[in-house]
C-alpha cells in the first residue's frame, strides 16, 4: 500500500500553487511510489548505517575561504543602465502570466 495518497499531493500541490488535473496527480502519485521504493532500495544496503556521510562526492575537493572584504557597491542609477525599461528606480519587465 502507498505511503502517499492523492489528497496528500493536491495539499503539496497546492501549497506550490500549482494545480494538477486528475491524470497529472496520478502521475505524481506513481513517480512518488517509485523514489520510495528505490530510497527502500538504498536503505537495504548491507552496513548503509556504518557509512560516514559526505559533504562532497570527490574526495580530493578544496575549497578556499577568502577574507570577507567589503567594497562599494554600485548606485542604483549605474545599475539601471543596463535595463532597457525603467520607471523610476523599478525595471519595467513584460507581464508572463496571465491573459491580457
Amino acid at each position: 500500500m502507498s505511503k502517499f495518497t492523492s489528497e496528500m499531493v493536491n495539499e503539496y500541490a497546492n501549497k506550490l500553487l500549482i494545480g494538477l488535473s486528475k491524470e497529472e496527480n496520478e502521475m505524481v502519485l506513481k513517480e512518488f511510489d517509485i523514489i520510495d521504493q528505490n530510497i527502500d532500495l538504498v536503505t537495504k544496503i548491507k552496513n548503509i548505517d556504518k557509512v560516514e556521510p559526505m559533504t562532497h562526492a570527490l574526495e580530493d575537493f578544496v575549497y578556499e575561504l577568502r577574507e570577507d572584504i567589503a567594497t562599494e557597491s554600485p548606485t542604483i542609477e549605474e545599475l539601471l543602465q543596463n535595463c532597457d525599461s525603467f520607471e523610476d528606480r523599478e525595471i519595467v519587465v513584460p507581464k508572463v502570466v496571465g491573459g491580457d
